[in-house]
This record gives C-alpha cells, sequence and structure tokens, in this order.
C-alpha cells in the first residue's frame, strides 16, 4: 500500500500530516510512503530525516493508496487521486461542499479527522483535541504579549501588581489547556461553560467556575457543548458580563460541531471592558464567540484589543506536525486489515462509523449529506 503526505496548500501553515517518527513505524507496517520534496521544512523535519525513516521523496497523488493531509485538500488535488483511494484530513465538511463533491466524483474514501468520535478507544486518534489543546495554550502566551502588564502577582519595591483576571469562556480542550497555562503565569481565572459536567476539570486546574443557572444541561453528543437557545444565550450573557467587564484577558473557545459558534460577547460587553484588555477569539473560523472580532485580523474597540486567529496551531509547527502524525498512525493501525489492505466497513468499527465521510460516491455522513440537500 503506498501512502503519500504533500506539502500543505496554505502558506501559512508549516505543519505537515506525518512526521518521520510516524512515517518511521508506517514503513516497518509495509507501507511505502512517499512525501512531497520540502513537506516538512516548515516543522524543522528536512527531506533528509524522511529519506532516513524510509520514505521516498516523490510526487504521489495520482498513484497512492492513502494519501494524509491536515488541511483539506482542494477540489482539483482530490480529482488527481485515484478511484477508491483514501483521504484522512481535517474536512470542515458542513462548509466545504465543493471538496465533498470532489470525493464523490471520484469514488475517493475519506476519513475526516473532525468526524472521529471521542470514545475511549479513539483518544489517540483524536486530532481535533491535540491541536485545540496547542489553541489553548498559545491563545494565553498571545495574550500576555499583548497586555500590557503583568500575568502573575508582584511585590516589588515600588509597589504590589495584582495579578492579571483572565475569563475563559468554553471549557473543552482548548479552554483546559488556557486555564493551565494562564494558571502557571499566576493570572487568576475564571472559567464559563453551560455544562455543569467541566465544573471539577476547571477547579482541578486552578480555575474558578462561573455558576449558570441550568434549566437543561448543555452537554452534546460526544462530550461537545450542544446548540443552545437564544433566551440562554442571553442571560448566561448576563451574568458574565461583569465578570468580563473585570477581566483583563477574555479567551473565548466556545465551538459547536457542524454549527457556528455561539455569540457569547456582544459589542455592549467588549465597550464595558477596561482599555487595554485583550480578547483571543479562537471561534471565529465558524464565526467567532465575539461580536466584534474578524478572521485574522486585530480589531481595536474602545480600547479593547481584539484577535481572531483562524489557526493558532499552525504556529507551533512541530509539536503540532508530531501529534497529529500521531493521530493519523492510530487511526490507519485501526483500519489496516491482516493483508496490508484497509477495512472501511462501518459496521465492523464504531471509528469508521463515526469518521467515514464518503465511501464508494456516496456521502456516508448522515448530516453532511443533509447539508448539501438544502
Amino acid at each position: 500500500m503506498k501512502l503519500f503526505v504533500p506539502r500543505e496548500r496554505r502558506s501559512d501553515d508549516g505543519r505537515v500530516a506525518l512526521s518521520p517518527e510516524t512515517v518511521r513505524k508506517l514503513v516497518k507496517k509495509g507501507l511505502e510512503v512517499e512525501v512531497e520534496g520540502g513537506a516538512g521544512e516548515g516543522a524543522a523535519f528536512p527531506d533528509q530525516e524522511y529519506t532516513e525513516a524510509g520514505a521516498e521523496i516523490a510526487e504521489g497523488w495520482d498513484s497512492a493508496d492513502v494519501v494524509a493531509t491536515i488541511a483539506a485538500p482542494s477540489p482539483a488535488q482530490i480529482e488527481r487521486m485515484k478511484a477508491g483511494a483514501l483521504l484522512i484530513s481535517f474536512m470542515t465538511p458542513h462548509q466545504n461542499h465543493d471538496a465533498v463533491r470532489a470525493l464523490v466524483a471520484g469514488k475517493v474514501d475519506c476519513l475526516a479527522m473532525e468526524l472521529v468520535p471521542r470514545i475511549t478507544r479513539a483518544q489517540s486518534m483524536d486530532a481535533l483535541s491535540s491541536q485545540a489543546s496547542i489553541a489553548g495554550y498559545r491563545a494565553v502566551l498571545i495574550a500576555a504579549s499583548r497586555l500590557g502588564k503583568y500575568f502573575p502577582l508582584l511585590m516589588t519595591a515600588a509597589g504590589t501588581i495584582k495579578p492579571a483576571k483572565v475569563v475563559i469562556m468554553g471549557a473543552g480542550v482548548a479552554g483546559l489547556q488556557a486555564i493551565a497555562t494562564a494558571k502557571r503565569l499566576g493570572a487568576v481565572v475564571e472559567v464559563s461553560d453551560i455544562r455543569p459536567v467541566v465544573q471539577e476539570q476547571v477547579e482541578s486546574l486552578g480555575g474558578k467556575f462561573i455558576p449558570l443557572p441550568m434549566a437543561e444541561s448543555g452537554e452534546g453528543e460526544g462530550g461537545y457543548a450542544k446548540q443552545m437557545t437564544e433566551d440562554f444565550l442571553r442571560r448566561q450573557r448576563e451574568i458574565v458580563h461583569r465578570h468580563v467587564a473585570a477581566a483583563d484577558v477574555v479567551i473565548t473557545t466556545a465551538l459547536i460541531p457542524g454549527k457556528p459558534a455561539p455569540m457569547l460577547v456582544p459589542a455592549a460587553m467588549v465597550e464595558a471592558m477596561k482599555p487595554g484588555s485583550v480578547i483571543v477569539d479562537l471561534a471565529v473560523s465558524q464565526g467567532g464567540n465575539c461580536e466584534l472580532s474578524k478572521a485574522d485580523e486585530e480589531v481595536v474597540h474602545q480600547g479593547v484589543i481584539i484577535l481572531g486567529p483562524s489557526n493558532l496551531p499552525a504556529g507551533m509547527t512541530q509539536d503540532a506536525s508530531t501529534l497529529y502524525g500521531r493521530n493519523v498512525l492510530a487511526l490507519l493501525e485501526d483500519v489496516l486489515d491482516d493483508d496490508g489492505g484497509l477495512d472501511l466497513d462501518p459496521e465492523n468499527n464504531d471509528v469508521v462509523a463515526g469518521a467515514l465521510l464518503t465511501r464508494g460516491g456516496t456521502v456516508h455522513h448522515a448530516a453532511t449529506a443533509a447539508a448539501m440537500e438544502e
């Protein structure tokens, strides 16, 4: 079986889908691995490391049985793949219908990394979590670098500096990593989430959970948050408003799979914040949790700095690539059969049942199929 790893097509993304470490393990399993020249340079993995791991530096779109990428390939790239080949990638299928149509037209099978179910057996394959953890970590560092004050409490000869107050909205993987990082830097951290079940995790990391009046649980499938009513979101904003107004930093991480990000920080809430405060909106690629954020732009509104980085993991290329490569390796090991082929039968594998986006010229993922018919 031949596996091909191309260079990522976004010029600002230096990650690569497989590291030399994971290539070496796949070669030992009998796979023939081809890596596009320069694919790993942005992650500090030169071509020589791939060849030493057993890969060939080549252009293998047309002949590969498996293609592994991070961001979804373009429709033109998918059209180069042979029928029956497998694509492993993030696909954002609810937004990327053209790429899904190309998969169907070319009868290319696809395991979408964001659809890997959050079950115990699939933890090692969960690329959403591995990349979100990096995003949460970097969001705090970016906020600290832009804030005009210290994060920790400091007692100096010139007087005492109070610690920064950080409000984190959403206690998923990115939010939990943001809590841990902000606490390490010495900030006072408060956390808002619609899922009461995460309170214990928040407090174990040193954060203070902001209680909400819960008429119903916000827990969705697979541990994700679910979409709440506008009335609930309005009441949530009212409760969180005073915490945000007193904050030096607000980091928003709330996402709902396949849906626009919930609006948590309207313009009026931004205007209640102190000049010099910083907002980092990690949900900007799905519309944003802050009304005023713009993707990959800095907005200054009444002295408040609003940042909307859409791809923070791409800024920590080496570890992001290493972790993603291990996720891909775990997924491939799960679908390889005893004869060295692929077993993508969803009836036999609950991971495949969740992650299979297309198969044999049809859209297997029900929500994507429904969205494309609208």
